[in-house]
């Protein structure tokens, strides 16, 4: 997938931790809108916090993003390499430090291997519009087992056609608290940065926000779009619907690909109070670890549900006999499957996508959210992380 008109990147092996490409430089050929949402982590790393304040005007003109360091806990001496890092880029690209983003994934503790960033920095190439999507992808990966792309496209103002397109990384360590994990959104849309910002959010909190893996809000989370203006202008609820269409793409890629998961698990709430309590439950029920071994087991143990429902914040005005709950299209509670239709359920939850419903029968709102099984192979990755 090519990058949208107006964009050109760099990637390289700069030797973070092996020998893949760990280093990535993706940049407009201006200062153009931005919008970003960052970690609310109190333990945030010196690269949210420089981005955080240089994405506050609305315009950035590049994003560089480090893998395999998270530069995160690491005192002045990582806030010092993350101004050092954002300034070499800048000086490389002729821009000014203050429109670039930069972030930084991988291992907590651990400082940039300043000699290799400034040796690289000094001898840069310029970025290029040769460089794909899915090479950016691959490059900002740590334990993804594949670089994670999406793309749509919309019609502009004067019948033309605009791109958006995203990449996305992250399977541990997931439960966003704003975005998750890295998600970078390219378009060549044009849109004032006000409105890009409004919508980036209103997308964001279905998608990104909308995704759990483990229940843990990751210290370094970013999620960005740079909107180029190449293609034109286009109505604000059509670049809504593309960024949507992207980023929800992404957010299943990342569900499905959490570290050890074998299944996707999407979980639709109806019925609610308002859209906020479908998500309070809707997250309770992605998060349980009951739920999601049981599924990892294929066992249709629909009480496990239940029980993620009950314990939910705030659903005082939840009364079992008002719940329905659904493995795909079949009804478990209130009608009592016997033990053989129960059996006959266990085929469903081996697909590679499990979706569970519950209608709360309380109002009218509703959120679907987005997670993954846990098996072993979780514990195991966890485990060996940092060896």
């Amino acid at each position: 997938m090519d990058l949208p008109a107006g964009f050109s990147a760099h990637v390289a092996n700069i030797g973070i931790k092996d020998a893949t490409d760990d280093f990535v430089v993706v940049a407009a050929d201006r200062p153009v809108p931005a919008a970003a949402v960052f970690t609310r982590s109190r333990f945030a790393g010196p690269s949210v916090e420089l981005s955080r304040a240089h994405a506050a005007d609305g315009t950035l003109q590049a994003v560089v993003v480090v893998s395999k360091n998270a530069n995160v806990a690491t005192g002045e001496q990582g806030r010092s390499d993350a101004t050092e890092l954002v300034a070499g880029v800048a000086g490389s690209l002729g821009c000014r430090p203050e429109d670039v983003l930069v972030a930084s994934t991988g291992v907590i503790g651990r400082p940039y291997p300043m000699d290799r960033i400034r040796s690289h920095l000094a001898a840069m190439p310029a970025p290029t519009g040769d460089v794909t999507l899915d090479r950016v992808a691959e490059a900002i990966t740590t334990t993804d087992t594949h670089p994670k792309t999406a793309g749509a496209r919309l019609r502009t103002l004067d019948g033309g056609e605009a791109t958006v397109v995203g990449v996305a990384k992250g399977v541990g360590m997931i439960e966003p608290d704003m975005a998750t994990m890295l998600a970078f959104v390219l378009t060549d849309a044009e849109v004032d940065a006000a409105t890009l910002d409004t919508e980036f959010r209103w997308v964001v909190d279905r998608t990104f926000n909308s995704l759990s893996v483990d229940t843990d809000t990751s210290t370094s989370d970013t999620a960005a779009v740079l909107a180029g203006g190449a293609a034109g202008p286009v109505d604000p609820a059509d670049l809504r619907r593309a960024m949507l269409e992207v980023c929800t793409d992404l957010t299943r890629q990342l569900a499905a690909d959490g570290e050890g998961a074998e299944t996707l698990l999407v979980v639709t709430v109806d019925g609610a109070r308002d859209d906020e309590q479908a998500r309070r439950v809707a997250k309770s029920i992605v998060n349980s670890p009951l739920v999601k071994t049981a599924v990892h087991g294929a066992d249709p143990n629909w009480g496990r549900v239940a029980m993620a429902v009950g314990k939910a914040d705030d659903v005082d005005d939840v009364h079992p006999d008002r719940v329905r709950i659904t493995f795909g299209d079949t009804e478990v509670y209130p009608t009592l499957l016997d033990d053989a239709a129960l059996a006959g359920l266990e085929s469903y939850l081996r697909l590679d996508e499990v979706r569970i419903g519950v209608e709360l029968g309380v109002g009218s709102g509703a959120w679907t959210v987005y997670g993954c099984d846990l098996t072993d192979g979780y514990v195991r990755i966890n485990a060996d992380y940092t060896t």
